[in-house]
């Protein structure tokens, strides 16, 4: 099997701004008249990887838009290609295992073919086998898995007898595509009969009349897991079920999809980054790794725990592969010991609306700290952000005029131009050595550095976004969910630059946000925010971490532990003896 293979990402490159295919005239075996990059039958280079060689990093290094990859696959990489979707384009390897009556896991970084596989896995893309030239052919899938359940899985496919149910990532795509209010559509995709039980279960009762155009995330994600619910279908996909969702509605989520592959014995895959999440939804795990747009190998079905803990190491002892050069642990204690000045504190503030009413009382933050915020949705943890921030004024309360704050919305929207051209046009300091170091290189923003923003995934405009906010010049740093859309890795860099930038600068942040993992990593204290949801909300707090988190799992009848081997939090299973004696010990949060 070829070792090597040369993918151009295509959304990124750029032949014209890049000035007239930049790559084709300075690769060097070009210039010594060879064809080992050329431009392509739709506008964009081509790299031919019978010709490229180890030369060809020149353009690699040259590509302004980081488009050109030349990379070595694993050396014990055995499996065959999937599908590859054209001459010098992404590979996909091996396929998730789907289990009739299971909950399937799927875990790894954006961008890696945990699309490309559900294509497959439904019957809506025929692979190819890495033949581009080749017509794809479900066939020769079949014969390929012959002997396995994946062969008796892709007879279902080709026979018609699977019906598929997918809930997407970009779940903000739905206002675009549905109009109308939600209860026409749950009605207009009811296939089951359970519209009533469902809109029960996901308290959607307060939404019903809204038009889905005016559904904040949380309300939207939950829009689409009803209505992939209600379909009848065999096979129901979910794609990052509980971004935008808060730690109540997650844990009604995970219920609520196990529940589906009791249901007729049906298949079940997500994708998920959330890894507490994850770990309770799942009973077994597969973890996809490679490349970003480059290259995915699935790997072996494993236990969800050993999985999981596999994934953090890096290491993947089935495979004998090593597919990350370090280790994710969770070192962060639970409680931080700082003696710093207070920086910012606010007053005690009450905001009514007609049907919402929130109190919060006084508190205060200290240099290089980071307050984080928890509680369900429809609360008024984003009115409060937006309070402290001058978007909102409260009607009791007066904030200080001379306390700046930096805001990042949940809701992103892509500006024009370029990611340079943004922070060029509204950042400060972003040119000097730390910004670019400390924040775009951990981010991994000086790859895309020069990409269109409206080309970006949603992981890479929450990066984005994050490093623009980071940029201003202020006092206190607001943040609301900054783990929506990004992996694992890229959470806990996210926690890291944004405690780093706070110690260094002697600034403080504040963050709203529903991973727990996430929270526990980032923060120092923590605000609860409890009442009714979308009617009043009252808060405790500022409290210790471990407080706060007990406070929260309090309130769902929740307890959690520690991985003895990672640290990472884990749900217990309800009734278990664990469980219990937390329960009345009063430790819902590990200690």
């Amino acid at each position: 099997m070829q070792r090597r293979i040369a993918v151009i990402d295509k959304e990124k490159c750029n032949p014209i701004a890049c000035g007239d295919f930049l790559c084709i005239r300075m690769c060097p075996l070009n210039r010594a008249g060879k064809e080992a990059i050329v431009k392509g039958p739709d506008g964009k280079a081509q790299i031919n990887e019978d010709i490229a060689t180890d030369a060809c990093q020149v353009c690699v290094n040259i590509c302004p838009f980081g488009a050109i990859h030349m990379v070595k696959l694993p050396d014990k990489l055995t499996q065959r290609p999937i599908h590859r979707f054209g001459k010098d384009s992404f590979i996909l390897f091996n396929l998730p295992v789907p289990m009739p009556g299971k909950v399937v896991g799927i875990l790894g970084r954006n961008g890696i073919g945990k699309s490309t596989a559900l294509k497959i896995l439904s019957g809506v893309l025929k692979p190819n086998l890495g033949d581009p030239e080749k017509p794809g052919d479900i066939n020769d899938l079949i014969k390929m898995f012959k002997g396995t359940e994946m062969q008796k899985f892709l007879e279902k496919v080709k026979a018609g007898d699977i019906k598929v149910a997918y809930k997407p990532q970009a779940v903000d795509l739905i206002a675009k595509q549905a109009q109308g209010k939600v209860k026409d559509l749950l009605a207009k995709v009811d296939q089951k009969g359970k519209k009533e039980e469902i809109i029960k279960l996901l308290e959607m009762e307060n939404i019903l009349d809204r038009d889905v155009k005016d559904l904040s995330g949380g309300e939207m994600q939950r829009l689409a897991i009803a209505a992939t619910y209600l379909k009848d279908a065999n096979f129901y996909f979910f794609d990052e079920p509980a971004s935008f969702l808060d730690i109540t509605s997650r844990m009604k989520v995970a219920k609520l999809i196990r529940s589906l592959a009791e249901e007729n014995n049906n298949t079940i895959l997500v994708v998920e980054h959330d890894l507490a999440t994850l770990d309770y939804i799942s009973d077994e795990l597969q973890i996809l790794y490679g490349e970003a747009a480059v290259y995915g190998i699935v790997s072996q079905t494993k236990p969800i725990r050993r999985g999981i803990n596999e994934y953090l190491d890096g290491f993947l002892p089935d495979d004998n592969i090593r597919f990350r050069n370090y280790k994710i642990i969770f070192n962060k204690g639970i409680e931080k010991d700082t003696k710093q000045a207070i920086l910012f504190e606010w007053p005690e503030l009450e905001k009514k609306f007609p049907a919402f009413h929130m109190k919060v009382n006084a508190g205060t933050i200290r240099k290089g700290d980071v307050l984080t915020i928890t509680g369900s949705n429809g609360l008024g943890k984003t009115t409060f952000l937006k309070m402290l921030a001058g978007l909102i004024k409260p009607d009791k309360g007066i904030l200080t005029s001379k306390v700046k704050i930096a805001y990042k919305p949940q809701d992103l929207q892509a500006e024009s131009g370029t990611v340079k051209e943004w922070l060029d046009r509204v950042a400060k300091g972003q040119d000097s050595g730390w910004f670019k170091q400390n924040i775009l290189e951990k981010l991994n923003l000086q790859a895309i550095i020069n990409n269109n923003i409206s080309m970006l995934s949603g992981g890479e405009l929450q990066k984005v976004y994050i490093a623009i906010t980071l940029s201003l010049k202020a006092d206190v740093y607001a943040f609301d969910e900054p783990s929506a859309f990004i992996d694992v890795e890229d959470r806990l860099k996210i926690a890291e630059v944004i405690q780093d930038f706070m110690i260094k600068n002697e600034t403080c942040a504040i963050v709203v946000d529903h991973d727990v993992q996430f929270l526990e990593y980032v923060g120092d204290a923590m605000l609860v925010f409890k009442g009714i949801p979308g009617k009043e909300g009252t808060v405790i707090g500022p409290l210790s971490k471990k407080d706060g988190m007990n406070e929260v799992l309090k309130m769902l009848n929740v307890t959690y532990r520690m991985d003895k081997e990672t640290g990472r939090p884990r749900i217990n299973k309800p009734g278990s003896q664990l469980d219990i004696e937390q329960k009345k010990t009063n430790k819902y949060y590990y200690t």
